[in-house]
């Protein structure tokens, strides 16, 4: 299971920001690294490697979002989360 509390006090602007993109992106990479632990075990998942998919489509326009909107904010969240850009 991921944890859902550390990447939001983390990434968050305040203690109960769970809306925010740096937020939305951090939990999207903690469910996303669970699940690619998951489809190690289950390859034959196909219907959990579609929702797999769409987190990690949904990640990457959150991503486009922020480059967008705040550059610095994005290059110091893929550092952190170890994402390619």
């Amino acid at each position: 299971m991921y944890d859902k509390t550390t990447p939001v006090r983390k990434y968050g602007l305040h203690d109960r920001d769970t809306g925010s993109a740096p937020v939305q992106i951090a939990l999207l990479t903690e469910r996303i690294n669970s699940l690619t632990d998951h489809f190690r075990a289950h390859a034959k998942d196909n219907h959990g490697q579609r929702g797999l998919l769409k987190m990690v489509s949904k990640r990457r326009r959150l991503l486009e979002y922020l480059k967008r909107v705040d550059l610095e904010r994005y290059r110091q969240l893929i550092d952190e989360l170890g994402l390619r850009h």
